[in-house]
């Protein structure tokens, strides 16, 4: 089974679907693993540490027209999805349910196409899970971006010139993210507040020294993958009036609440900007589908009275060398699940769990219902 990791295309985009390390593990298993050339640069791994474990150099329309799998981290072009050979397997991100022109490309093409974003979230599937590795990255610089630009230290400290007072962190949604930016908060210093809809949470949240934030909302939860449920308007204006206080009393806010294949809820009014302390930082961490907080935009960092909200994008993307191990890792490990070592080859099973969740095209039909239906087809 011959393996070809491409090199990214999106501006700025210095991660990778396969280091050194990753590339060796898959060889040893018996894959051929093909690396498109100039593919490490971003992690400052030349061509010659791939071809030290084993791995093939080769040009990108060799790779796609000679692969039987094409591993990849951003969604390609339509005209590159259209580029792969006819039965080629491409697995990566793919925003699904809103990259209609790339579906169909992969579909016309007769290819198939499998999804990160879908994968089950079960037990078994979390040394796969590349959206929470990329998502417990992105929590971590969310603080580092905060620190940088608050005029104030997160940590107490006791000097002969005086006590300072630590910073107040309060993190909306404690997921993944969130959670990771709990931890990082806590580790500078800072005094630590958080609040998700779930009440599932909450023990986590106080094992890590935060005070978790409790709103009586009625009914909420989660999904059976662990997401959390869209509130009602009702539901969110209530949250939103609640939440004011905590806002305004703190010094950092980061907002890391999204809804998987729907628009980011918004959950900082303007009205809870301007109640904020003069040089607070704000990071919103939703702000590439659609943003918790208004008046941030994405890629960019606005002033409103004072308090900075920032909606710098591809968080993950700023630590490019431990995003790519970790996700490169990820894939790694989707191709071992499935390797059989007796006949060195992947055990291709539609009607596995994992695989039936990610896939969205295959052999040039568009199969995964959800997918159908967001896009009409």
């Amino acid at each position: 089974m011959k393996v070809f990791a491409a090199r990214e295309s999106h501006p700025g985009e210095r991660r990778v679907s396969m280091t050194p390390a990753s590339a060796e593990k898959l060889i040893k298993l018996g894959v051929e693993v093909w690396i498109e050339a100039g593919m490490g640069e971003g992690i400052h791994q030349a061509d010659a540490d791939y071809a030290a474990k084993g791995a093939r150099v080769v040009g990108r329309a060799e790779g796609l027209a000679g692969a039987d799998w094409v591993l990849r981290l951003r969604p390609p072009s339509p005209e590159e999805a259209a580029a792969g050979r006819p039965g080629s397997r491409h697995v990566g991100y793919l925003e699904p349910f809103t990259n209609r022109a790339v579906i169909e490309a992969f579909a016309r093409a007769g290819a198939t196409a499998l999804s990160v974003e879908l994968l089950p979230r079960t037990t078994i599937a979390q040394k796969m899970d590349a959206l929470s590795s990329q998502a417990n990255l992105a929590g971590y610089v969310a603080v580092l971006l905060a620190a940088e630009r608050l005029p104030k230290i997160l940590p107490m400290m006791m000097t002969p010139a005086g006590t300072i007072t630590p910073a107040r962190v309060f993190v909306i949604g404690a997921g993944v993210a969130g959670l990771q930016a709990i931890a990082t908060a806590r580790r500078l210093g800072a005094r630590v507040e958080a609040y998700d809809t779930r009440p599932v949470v909450k023990e986590q949240v106080q094992s890590l020294g935060a005070k978790f934030v409790e709103i009586d909302l009625g009914e909420t939860g989660q999904t059976k993958d662990g997401y959390a449920k869209a509130l009602t308007e009702e539901q969110l204006a209530r949250q939103r009036a609640a939440m004011a206080r905590h806002c305004a009393d703190a010094d950092v806010v980061i907002t890391t609440a999204q809804v998987f294949g729907r628009r980011a809820p918004r959950i900082v009014t303007a009205e809870m900007v301007r109640a904020m302390k003069p040089g607070s930082v704000i990071v919103d961490l939703a702000v590439e589908t659609g943003g918790n907080v208004e008046g941030s935009e994405p890629g960019r960092e606005v002033e409103i009275g004072g308090v900075r909200i920032v909606g710098l994008i591809n968080l993950p993307g700023r630590v490019p060398v431990a995003a790519s191990q970790m996700y490169a890792s990820n894939l790694a490990s989707f191709i071992e699940h499935f390797w059989d070592r007796s006949s060195k080859s992947f055990r291709w099973d539609p009607e596995d769990e994992i695989l039936k969740g990610m896939l969205v095209v295959h052999e040039g039909r568009v199969v995964h219902p959800a997918v159908r239906e967001a896009l009409g087809l």
